[in-house]
Protein backbone atom coordinates (compact mmCIF):
# COMPACT_ATOMS: atom_id res chain seq x y z
CA UNK A 1 0.00 0.00 0.00
CA UNK A 2 1.64 3.29 -1.09
CA UNK A 3 0.51 6.44 -0.91
CA UNK A 4 -0.27 8.45 -4.09
CA UNK A 5 1.39 11.79 -2.81
CA UNK A 6 4.65 10.18 -1.82
CA UNK A 7 6.46 12.26 -4.57
CA UNK A 8 4.55 15.43 -4.74
CA UNK A 9 6.20 18.76 -3.57
CA UNK A 10 6.47 19.23 0.40
CA UNK A 11 3.90 21.73 1.75
CA UNK A 12 4.33 23.32 4.60
CA UNK A 13 3.77 21.79 7.65
CA UNK A 14 0.27 24.07 7.75
CA UNK A 15 -1.22 23.11 4.40
CA UNK A 16 -1.38 26.24 2.58
CA UNK A 17 1.76 28.47 3.63
CA UNK A 18 5.17 29.10 2.49
CA UNK A 19 7.25 25.69 3.08
CA UNK A 20 9.85 28.07 3.69
CA UNK A 21 8.27 29.44 6.83
CA UNK A 22 9.19 28.27 10.25
CA UNK A 23 5.61 27.17 11.92
CA UNK A 24 4.99 29.59 13.94
CA UNK A 25 5.30 27.25 17.31
CA UNK A 26 8.78 27.05 16.42
CA UNK A 27 10.08 30.72 16.59
CA UNK A 28 12.80 31.32 19.02
CA UNK A 29 11.12 33.68 21.26
CA UNK A 30 7.94 31.24 21.62
CA UNK A 31 10.21 28.83 22.23
CA UNK A 32 12.02 31.17 25.15
CA UNK A 33 8.59 31.84 26.91
CA UNK A 34 8.88 28.14 26.62
CA UNK A 35 11.54 27.58 28.57
CA UNK A 36 10.96 30.06 31.36
CA UNK A 37 7.40 28.54 32.32
CA UNK A 38 9.37 25.38 32.39
CA UNK A 39 12.14 26.94 34.87
CA UNK A 40 9.77 28.40 37.25
CA UNK A 41 7.32 25.18 37.38
CA UNK A 42 11.06 23.27 38.35
CA UNK A 43 11.35 26.10 41.16
CA UNK A 44 8.10 25.96 42.18
CA UNK A 45 8.42 22.05 42.72
CA UNK A 46 11.97 23.15 44.17
CA UNK A 47 10.27 25.63 46.68
CA UNK A 48 7.98 23.29 47.59
CA UNK A 49 10.08 20.43 48.49
CA UNK A 50 12.51 22.59 50.71
CA UNK A 51 9.50 24.16 52.39
CA UNK A 52 6.03 21.94 52.86
CA UNK A 53 5.84 20.07 56.10
CA UNK A 54 5.28 16.65 55.89
CA UNK A 55 8.11 16.08 52.99
CA UNK A 56 10.80 15.42 55.55
CA UNK A 57 11.23 12.16 54.46
CA UNK A 58 11.65 12.86 50.48
CA UNK A 59 14.33 16.02 51.31
CA UNK A 60 16.10 13.60 53.60
CA UNK A 61 16.53 11.01 50.90
CA UNK A 62 17.86 14.02 48.61
CA UNK A 63 20.19 14.84 51.02
CA UNK A 64 21.78 11.48 50.56
CA UNK A 65 21.57 11.28 47.03
CA UNK A 66 24.96 9.32 45.82
CA UNK A 67 26.73 11.16 43.08
CA UNK A 68 28.49 8.26 41.37
CA UNK A 69 24.63 6.71 40.40
CA UNK A 70 22.81 10.20 39.28
CA UNK A 71 26.37 10.32 36.83
CA UNK A 72 25.30 6.98 35.58
CA UNK A 73 21.86 8.06 35.56
CA UNK A 74 22.90 11.25 33.54
CA UNK A 75 24.90 8.69 31.31
CA UNK A 76 22.06 6.24 30.58
CA UNK A 77 19.37 8.74 29.07
CA UNK A 78 22.02 10.04 27.03
CA UNK A 79 22.17 6.75 25.45
CA UNK A 80 18.39 6.86 25.51
CA UNK A 81 18.83 10.41 23.13
CA UNK A 82 21.48 8.97 20.74
CA UNK A 83 19.22 5.58 20.60
CA UNK A 84 16.61 7.36 19.25
CA UNK A 85 18.78 9.81 16.35
CA UNK A 86 19.95 6.03 15.19
CA UNK A 87 16.11 5.09 14.98
CA UNK A 88 15.11 8.06 13.60
CA UNK A 89 17.95 7.45 11.03
CA UNK A 90 17.18 3.69 10.35
CA UNK A 91 13.22 4.70 9.92
CA UNK A 92 13.59 7.89 7.65
CA UNK A 93 17.11 7.53 5.84
CA UNK A 94 19.97 5.37 6.10
CA UNK A 95 21.54 7.37 3.63
CA UNK A 96 20.56 10.56 5.52
CA UNK A 97 24.00 12.31 7.14
CA UNK A 98 24.99 11.35 10.79
CA UNK A 99 25.14 14.78 11.47
CA UNK A 100 21.82 16.16 10.13
CA UNK A 101 19.76 13.15 11.48
CA UNK A 102 21.57 14.18 15.05
CA UNK A 103 20.23 17.60 14.31
CA UNK A 104 16.90 16.53 13.45
CA UNK A 105 16.30 14.30 15.83
CA UNK A 106 17.39 16.26 18.99
CA UNK A 107 15.54 19.11 17.80
CA UNK A 108 12.37 17.18 17.61
CA UNK A 109 12.87 15.56 21.41
CA UNK A 110 13.90 19.52 22.59
CA UNK A 111 10.59 20.18 21.30
CA UNK A 112 8.89 17.50 22.59
CA UNK A 113 9.96 18.89 26.01
CA UNK A 114 9.63 22.75 25.55
CA UNK A 115 6.11 22.45 23.04
CA UNK A 116 2.74 21.77 25.25
CA UNK A 117 1.61 19.34 22.11
CA UNK A 118 1.58 15.98 23.93
CA UNK A 119 4.26 14.76 21.50
CA UNK A 120 2.81 16.24 18.27
CA UNK A 121 5.75 19.02 18.51
CA UNK A 122 9.13 17.16 17.51
CA UNK A 123 6.82 15.64 14.81
CA UNK A 124 6.03 19.43 13.00
CA UNK A 125 9.58 20.20 13.60
CA UNK A 126 10.58 17.04 12.30
CA UNK A 127 8.54 17.18 9.07
CA UNK A 128 9.57 20.67 8.53
CA UNK A 129 12.99 20.29 8.25
CA UNK A 130 12.99 17.39 6.09
CA UNK A 131 10.46 18.78 3.87
CA UNK A 132 12.73 22.16 3.78
CA UNK A 133 15.93 19.65 3.18
CA UNK A 134 14.36 18.18 0.45
CA UNK A 135 12.59 15.13 1.52
CA UNK A 136 9.01 14.27 -0.41
CA UNK A 137 5.98 14.97 1.42
CA UNK A 138 4.58 11.26 1.34
CA UNK A 139 7.98 9.95 2.50
CA UNK A 140 7.68 12.19 5.64
CA UNK A 141 4.11 11.29 6.52
CA UNK A 142 4.47 7.61 6.59
CA UNK A 143 7.65 7.67 7.85
CA UNK A 144 6.58 9.77 10.68
CA UNK A 145 4.17 7.09 11.55
CA UNK A 146 6.41 4.61 11.48
CA UNK A 147 8.77 5.90 13.52
CA UNK A 148 6.29 6.43 16.21
CA UNK A 149 4.77 3.46 15.98
CA UNK A 150 8.37 1.17 15.92
CA UNK A 151 9.82 3.29 19.11
CA UNK A 152 6.26 2.87 20.77
CA UNK A 153 5.74 -0.75 19.97
CA UNK A 154 9.08 -1.52 22.73
CA UNK A 155 7.02 -0.29 25.37
CA UNK A 156 3.68 -1.78 24.52
CA UNK A 157 5.78 -5.27 24.15
CA UNK A 158 7.71 -4.35 27.70
CA UNK A 159 4.08 -3.75 29.29
CA UNK A 160 2.80 -7.42 27.82
CA UNK A 161 6.07 -8.97 28.65
CA UNK A 162 6.18 -7.45 31.81
CA UNK A 163 2.42 -8.21 32.97
CA UNK A 164 3.02 -11.42 32.18
CA UNK A 165 5.75 -12.32 34.39
CA UNK A 166 4.52 -10.22 37.04
CA UNK A 167 1.28 -12.13 36.91
CA UNK A 168 2.42 -16.09 36.12
CA UNK A 169 4.88 -15.29 39.19
CA UNK A 170 7.83 -15.68 36.93
CA UNK A 171 9.35 -12.50 39.06
CA UNK A 172 8.57 -11.78 42.52
CA UNK A 173 5.91 -9.31 43.19
CA UNK A 174 2.97 -8.10 45.49
CA UNK A 175 0.38 -6.37 43.01
CA UNK A 176 -3.14 -8.43 42.27
CA UNK A 177 -3.62 -10.19 39.00
CA UNK A 178 -5.95 -7.46 37.74
CA UNK A 179 -2.74 -4.91 37.78
CA UNK A 180 -0.61 -7.47 35.93
CA UNK A 181 -2.64 -9.78 33.53
CA UNK A 182 -4.52 -6.59 32.98
CA UNK A 183 -2.08 -4.01 31.19
CA UNK A 184 -0.82 -6.94 29.55
CA UNK A 185 -4.07 -7.55 28.02
CA UNK A 186 -4.53 -4.42 27.08
CA UNK A 187 -1.13 -4.45 25.16
CA UNK A 188 -1.94 -6.90 23.86
CA UNK A 189 -5.20 -6.03 22.25
CA UNK A 190 -3.56 -2.07 21.26
CA UNK A 191 -0.67 -4.08 19.31
CA UNK A 192 -3.56 -6.31 17.10
CA UNK A 193 -5.94 -3.26 16.40
CA UNK A 194 -2.84 -1.39 15.04
CA UNK A 195 -1.76 -4.40 13.04
CA UNK A 196 -4.96 -4.94 11.77
CA UNK A 197 -5.77 -0.97 10.77
CA UNK A 198 -4.17 -1.15 7.04
CA UNK A 199 -6.65 -3.89 6.65
CA UNK A 200 -9.77 -2.15 7.88
CA UNK A 201 -8.87 1.62 6.80
CA UNK A 202 -11.00 2.55 3.46
CA UNK A 203 -8.78 3.51 0.58
CA UNK A 204 -9.18 6.38 -1.59
CA UNK A 205 -11.24 5.31 -4.41
CA UNK A 206 -11.35 9.26 -6.33
CA UNK A 207 -9.72 12.36 -5.45
CA UNK A 208 -11.21 14.11 -2.33
CA UNK A 209 -12.92 17.61 -2.62
CA UNK A 210 -12.56 20.04 -0.65
CA UNK A 211 -9.43 21.16 2.08
CA UNK A 212 -10.71 18.84 5.11
CA UNK A 213 -11.82 15.83 3.30
CA UNK A 214 -7.89 16.06 1.61
CA UNK A 215 -6.28 16.74 4.54
CA UNK A 216 -8.19 13.16 6.19
CA UNK A 217 -8.11 11.16 3.13
CA UNK A 218 -4.08 11.85 3.67
CA UNK A 219 -3.91 11.61 6.97
CA UNK A 220 -5.60 8.04 6.47
CA UNK A 221 -3.20 7.07 3.46
CA UNK A 222 -0.36 8.18 5.81
CA UNK A 223 -1.22 6.37 8.56
CA UNK A 224 -2.05 2.73 7.11
CA UNK A 225 1.50 2.69 4.90
CA UNK A 226 2.98 3.65 8.01
CA UNK A 227 2.10 1.27 9.96
CA UNK A 228 2.70 -1.24 7.26
CA UNK A 229 6.41 0.60 7.02
CA UNK A 230 6.60 0.11 11.07
CA UNK A 231 6.09 -3.92 9.96
CA UNK A 232 8.44 -4.26 7.15
CA UNK A 233 11.29 -2.63 9.37
CA UNK A 234 10.60 -4.69 12.04
CA UNK A 235 10.10 -7.49 10.32
CA UNK A 236 13.52 -6.92 8.21
CA UNK A 237 15.63 -7.32 11.28
CA UNK A 238 17.25 -3.54 10.10
CA UNK A 239 19.67 -2.97 12.92
CA UNK A 240 19.47 1.12 13.26
CA UNK A 241 15.64 0.35 13.25
CA UNK A 242 15.64 -2.12 15.96
CA UNK A 243 18.75 -1.36 18.01
CA UNK A 244 17.76 2.61 18.03
CA UNK A 245 14.02 1.59 18.99
CA UNK A 246 14.75 -0.53 22.08
CA UNK A 247 18.06 1.52 23.37
CA UNK A 248 15.33 4.33 23.27
CA UNK A 249 12.92 3.06 25.78
CA UNK A 250 15.95 0.39 27.80
CA UNK A 251 18.30 3.27 28.42
CA UNK A 252 15.36 5.45 29.62
CA UNK A 253 14.34 2.90 32.02
CA UNK A 254 18.13 2.12 32.86
CA UNK A 255 17.81 5.48 33.97
CA UNK A 256 15.59 5.48 36.06
CA UNK A 257 16.61 2.29 37.75
CA UNK A 258 19.65 4.39 38.03
CA UNK A 259 18.35 7.01 39.74
CA UNK A 260 16.38 4.78 42.15
CA UNK A 261 19.69 3.36 43.28
CA UNK A 262 20.95 7.15 43.77
CA UNK A 263 18.41 7.58 46.95
CA UNK A 264 17.89 4.17 48.19
CA UNK A 265 16.72 0.78 46.51
CA UNK A 266 15.24 0.12 43.13
CA UNK A 267 11.64 -1.87 42.68
CA UNK A 268 11.96 -5.24 41.10
CA UNK A 269 12.83 -5.04 37.59
CA UNK A 270 9.44 -6.32 36.48
CA UNK A 271 7.80 -4.38 38.89
CA UNK A 272 9.75 -1.11 37.05
CA UNK A 273 9.01 -1.82 33.86
CA UNK A 274 5.43 -2.25 34.33
CA UNK A 275 4.75 1.17 36.23
CA UNK A 276 7.49 2.83 33.62
CA UNK A 277 5.37 1.75 30.81
CA UNK A 278 1.62 3.02 32.60
CA UNK A 279 3.64 5.96 34.11
CA UNK A 280 4.29 7.52 30.82
CA UNK A 281 0.92 7.60 29.35
CA UNK A 282 0.62 10.83 31.58
CA UNK A 283 3.12 12.59 28.78
CA UNK A 284 -0.33 12.04 26.39
CA UNK A 285 -1.05 15.35 28.28
CA UNK A 286 -0.67 18.51 26.49
CA UNK A 287 1.72 20.04 29.05
CA UNK A 288 5.06 21.31 27.93
CA UNK A 289 7.75 18.07 28.95
CA UNK A 290 4.95 16.26 30.09
CA UNK A 291 5.56 18.34 33.32
CA UNK A 292 2.85 17.37 36.33
CA UNK A 293 1.43 14.46 33.66
CA UNK A 294 4.47 11.98 33.36
CA UNK A 295 5.66 12.93 36.95
CA UNK A 296 2.65 12.08 38.86
CA UNK A 297 1.83 9.55 36.24
CA UNK A 298 5.14 7.47 37.05
CA UNK A 299 4.95 8.25 40.47
CA UNK A 300 1.30 6.88 41.17
CA UNK A 301 2.03 4.06 38.69
CA UNK A 302 5.20 2.92 41.37
CA UNK A 303 3.14 3.22 44.58
CA UNK A 304 0.73 1.29 42.77
CA UNK A 305 3.33 -1.51 42.57
CA UNK A 306 4.24 -1.35 46.20
CA UNK A 307 7.52 1.59 45.84
CA UNK A 308 7.39 3.73 49.22
CA UNK A 309 5.91 7.07 47.85
CA UNK A 310 9.03 9.22 49.19
CA UNK A 311 11.20 6.99 47.39
CA UNK A 312 8.81 6.76 44.13
CA UNK A 313 9.27 10.67 44.14
CA UNK A 314 13.05 11.42 44.71
CA UNK A 315 14.14 8.83 41.96
CA UNK A 316 10.85 10.09 39.36
CA UNK A 317 12.45 13.66 39.96
CA UNK A 318 15.81 13.01 39.78
CA UNK A 319 15.19 10.72 36.55
CA UNK A 320 12.58 13.87 34.54
CA UNK A 321 15.38 16.12 35.28
CA UNK A 322 18.13 14.17 33.15
CA UNK A 323 15.03 13.29 31.01
CA UNK A 324 13.84 16.47 30.39
CA UNK A 325 17.14 18.55 30.77
CA UNK A 326 19.32 16.78 28.54
CA UNK A 327 16.94 16.59 25.63
CA UNK A 328 16.54 20.47 25.71
CA UNK A 329 20.01 21.34 26.25
CA UNK A 330 21.36 19.43 23.50
CA UNK A 331 18.20 19.89 21.13
CA UNK A 332 18.03 23.58 21.51
CA UNK A 333 22.30 23.44 20.54
CA UNK A 334 21.33 21.08 17.79
CA UNK A 335 18.54 23.27 16.49
CA UNK A 336 20.90 26.01 16.28
CA UNK A 337 23.25 23.98 13.81
CA UNK A 338 20.39 22.58 11.74
CA UNK A 339 19.80 26.40 11.00
CA UNK A 340 23.17 26.54 9.93
CA UNK A 341 23.26 23.68 7.90
CA UNK A 342 20.36 24.45 6.02
CA UNK A 343 21.98 27.98 5.06
CA UNK A 344 25.33 26.06 4.21
CA UNK A 345 22.88 23.88 2.21
CA UNK A 346 19.58 24.37 0.87
CA UNK A 347 18.59 20.64 0.47
CA UNK A 348 20.43 18.48 2.67
CA UNK A 349 17.84 15.53 2.76
CA UNK A 350 17.47 15.30 -1.19
CA UNK A 351 19.91 12.39 -1.17
CA UNK A 352 17.03 10.75 0.43
CA UNK A 353 14.77 11.45 -2.67
CA UNK A 354 15.74 9.18 -4.98
CA UNK A 355 14.81 6.26 -2.92
CA UNK A 356 11.35 7.71 -2.00
CA UNK A 357 10.49 8.20 -5.34
CA UNK A 358 11.68 4.93 -5.99
CA UNK A 359 9.96 3.35 -3.20
CA UNK A 360 7.01 0.19 -4.28
CA UNK A 361 7.54 -1.80 -1.00
CA UNK A 362 7.24 -0.78 2.38
CA UNK A 363 11.02 -1.22 3.27
CA UNK A 364 13.64 0.75 1.01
Amino acid sequence: MTGAADNAPAPAPGGDSDPAVMPPELDARHLVRRVIQIALVALVIIVAISALPGLGDVRDRFAGARPAWLAAALALETGSVLAFVAAFRGVFCPHLAWRLSYQIALSEQAANVLLPTGGTGGLALGAWALQRGGMPTGHIARRSVALFLVTSSVSFAAAMLAGLALALGLVPNTAPLALTLGPAALATVAMLAVLALPRVLPAATSAPRGRVRRRLVAARVALGDGIEDAIALVASGQPLVIAGAVGYMAFDVAALWAAFHAFGAPPPLGTLVLAYTLGQLGGLIPLPGGIGGTDGGLIAALVLYGTPLSAATVAVLAYRAFQLGLPALLGTVAFGQLQRTRARSPAPAAICAPMAAAYHSPVT
